[in-house]
């Protein structure tokens, strides 16, 4: 039996210490995961967590260039850790969520805010805004046995080399093993799955020529242009 057309690219993400990749199956993102970054955005702190899916061909790699996208005039930067997963499940303990995860990269959820403002004002769903081409600018994935699983450090973004994100992993309001547990009652989570955990406060705007530099302390660093 034969495919009746031409095999898409399975998307991957490079794997620091090889040359080996990590082949990416969905992308799932949680949203307004940091106390400030959730009252910014006019939100109560606390609320339950709640998620979104990027398709997982919208990846670029570090240093890539990010084309501005169409249909919007204001497009924003989120900086966030990513985890990495090598294995899955549902119902997922909260005690063993970490077993599940091969590494840590540090990810720009890129977001079409306009269209998602638009979209939730409607009652409607985020992808426009959300998960657009080339929208999920990744870094070089550290595996966990190498560096552990991080629980603090400062997560930051510069812009054109002015800083305009900054926060702490401490700062999550909702922990990474919350978030793999929580996340495995409403999905079957799997190898090669990516969970962006969330970004801090500061989002804002980009426009043609800026140059993005973000970074995770303990994990690494990603580069973006956008054109």
């Amino acid at each position: 039996m034969a495919h009746v057309i031409s095999t898409p690219p399975v998307p991957t993400a490079a794997v620091a210490g090889t040359k080996d990749v990590f082949p990416v199956r969905r992308i799932y993102c949680v949203g307004r995961n940091y106390a400030e970054h959730a009252r910014e955005m006019g939100h109560d702190v606390r609320e339950p967590p709640f998620f979104f899916q990027k398709p997982a061909d919208v990846i670029i790699p570090d240093g890539s260039d990010f084309p501005y996208p169409p249909r919007s005039s204001d497009v924003q930067h989120e900086i966030e850790l990513v985890a990495a997963l090598k294995s899955g499940g549902t119902n997922i303990p909260i005690d063993r969520a970490l077993d599940h995860v091969f590494g840590y990269a540090v990810g720009l959820d890129m977001t079409r805010r306009d269209l998602q403002g638009q979209a939730k004002k409607m009652g409607r769903p985020w992808e426009v805004g959300k998960g657009f081409e080339r929208s999920a600018p990744l870094g070089i994935i550290q595996p966990a046995s190498k560096i552990g699983h991080p629980a603090k450090g400062t997560v930051w973004l510069k812009l054109n080399g002015k800083e305009r994100q900054k926060g702490d992993l401490t700062e999550m309001i909702w922990s990474l093993p919350e978030i793999i547990a929580e996340l495995s009652t409403l999905f079957t989570l799997a190898a090669g799955d990516l969970i962006f955990t969330g970004t801090p406060a500061g989002v804002g705007p980009v426009a043609k020529g800026d140059a993005l530099e973000g970074g995770v302390d303990g994990v690494g660093t990603l580069k973006v242009r956008v054109v």
